[in-house]
């Protein structure tokens, strides 16, 4: 079963120590969320390689 966001969140606050920060659970959270948008990216075709990134930030894209 898919963990909803609320969940997620929950158990991310969860794992964190009782001393943590707003800003430690703030970044927890926004790792989490990139993490996901990733993994959606790689399930819907949406990367490039390595050599083709490369290219382009050295300026040699086609």
């Amino acid at each position: 079963m898919a963990t909803t966001a609320k969940e997620a969140a929950r158990q991310i606050i969860e794992h964190l120590p009782d001393q943590a920060t707003w800003k430690d659970i703030m970044y927890e959270l926004y790792v989490k969320q990139k993490m996901e948008e990733g993994l959606a990216d790689i399930e819907a075709g949406r990367t490039i390689s390595h050599e083709a990134l490369k290219a382009e930030i050295l300026g040699n894209a086609d």
